[in-house]
């Protein structure tokens, strides 16, 4: 088996649109923004990852950046497969003389078609992966953070990524119900464009945009341990020079209201088709919140006055889905039932 092992190179992704987190060796060995950068003249790869993401939207006209995913699926065949095989060497030592024969396991929305499950196994087989399986995120974060997906318990798992909010019930190593839909960071991101260009005249870009809600970003109006002003540069529209705004966390929570509403309306619905038995379950257990949407400022507390229940954040909610995909990918036996193969 250790001969086996050296030939054979055994890594669970969690293929984020935001980011793409890469297990193996029991060590999350990669943790880059899903981006890759590449020359209009020559095709060729430039950067990947954070390298990439300091390019975007800062480039010329002869290199370009590609976000390969949007909405939690791949949207850019080609940028993908550059951007799995460029990250899965980083974790490559350089003194191997051979390339070993890659397992997989790769995380998937809930709510994603057949055919963008086959471009997610042509991009891993492109790759180089010899065996390919699948993971739902909902079941990935559930068993990430520490659930028995096997026993017969119903828990709700709610994952806000980078483009798509799954929510799931979780029970009997199945999803019983879900709602997939596609508002989540990227969605935040678009609605703080938006707001500052309406309510303060200025133009800011994407990366910006992502910056104000890690320091500002929240929930609610009102919280109970507020974070300072922080300020912004960007391009006065009257004018078109460059300059510089203060924004505080209630304006921001204003903003991502209406997102945030409908990421409620989604699991209020998800918990209407719940059936009683899990329904009188999940009174019990609570909600589980997972992904980089959990970690924005009172959103636990606004879900938990929205539906009456304890909403449970994971500790390292950006690392929950890639934790199980990798536990998955340790004992594949033992949770070949959940494995889409």
């Amino acid at each position: 088996m250790g001969l086996f092992n050296f030939f054979t190179q055994e890594i669970a992704i969690d293929l984020g649109t935001a980011n793409t987190l890469i297990i193996y060796d029991n060590k999350v060995v990669v943790d880059e923004p899903s981006i890759v950068a590449i020359d209009r003249r020559t095709d060729k790869v430039i950067a990947v990852g954070s390298q990439a993401m300091q390019m975007h939207e800062k480039t010329h006209d002869n290199i370009k950046t590609i976000r390969p995913l949007k909405d939690g699926v791949i949207a850019d065949f080609q940028a993908a497969e550059a951007m799995i095989r460029a990250m899965i060497k980083m974790i490559n030592p350089k003194g191997r003389l051979f390339k070993p024969s890659l397992a997989m396991v790769i995380c998937i929305p809930s709510g994603i078609t057949e055919v963008e499950k086959r471009a997610v196994y042509d991009s891993a087989e492109q790759a180089g992966a010899r065996e390919r399986y699948l993971i739902h995120e909902p079941m990935a974060a559930a068993i990430g953070i520490g659930i028995n997906v096997q026993e017969p318990m119903g828990n709700m798992v709610i994952d806000i990524g980078g483009g798509t909010t799954e929510i799931a019930v979780i029970a009997l190593s199945g999803i019983v119900c879900n709602q997939s839909i596609r508002i989540a960071g990227d969605e935040f991101n678009f609605d703080i464009v938006n707001y500052i260009r309406r309510q303060h005249n200025m133009l800011v870009g994407e990366r910006t945009a992502e910056q104000i809600k890690i320091h500002v970003g929240s929930a609610l109006t009102e919280l109970d341990d507020p974070v300072e002003d922080f300020p912004v540069n960007g391009r006065d529209l009257m004018t078109g020079i460059p300059k510089q705004i203060i924004v505080n966390y209630s304006e921001i929570a204003h903003c991502l209201n209406k997102s945030i509403t409908k990421i409620e309306e989604a699991v209020l619905k998800a918990l209407e088709i719940t059936p009683p038995e899990l329904a009188a379950d999940i009174y019990k257990t609570g909600l589980y919140l997972t992904g980089g949407g959990a970690l924005l400022r009172g959103l636990d507390k606004r879900l938990s006055q929205k539906t009456k229940l304890p909403v449970h954040v994971a500790d390292d909610p950006l690392r929950a889905v890639v934790r199980g995909t990798g536990i998955v990918l340790k004992d594949r036996a033992k949770f070949l039932s959940i494995l889409i193969a």
